[in-house]
């Protein structure tokens, strides 16, 4: 018998780059409960998609984590400095305020 061969195409290649390029959505509760009483719940969402497609979709989360992003780190940093900045000006209006009584 000869070896016939699909002329159809779904390799691992394939159906990966569908998957990134469309994404994939697991979700799932767990709940555990004694006697109709719901003692904890567990909610599992996972998405697989490319970062592309994360972005698409407003799933960026990584850009704003300054443990991932150093663009993240730098405006936290600025924005601790301006907030810093903000509360020396303030303390010192109140001292003076309070020189004036």
């Amino acid at each position: 018998m000869p070896i016939e061969q699909s002329t159809q195409s779904n390799s691992l290649v394939d159906v990966l780059e569908t998957v990134l390029d469309k994404g994939v959505v697991v979700a799932g509760d767990i709940r555990v409960g004694i006697a109709d009483v719901e003692l904890l719940t567990i909610k599992i969402r996972l998405i697989i998609a490319s970062v592309d497609k994360a972005k698409e979709i407003g799933m960026d989360w990584w850009e704003q984590d300054p443990y991932l992003s150093s663009k993240a780190q730098e405006n936290q940093t600025e924005r601790l400095e301006k907030e810093n900045q903000e509360l020396k000006e303030r303390l010192e209006r109140l001292e003076r305020s309070r020189d004036l009584f």
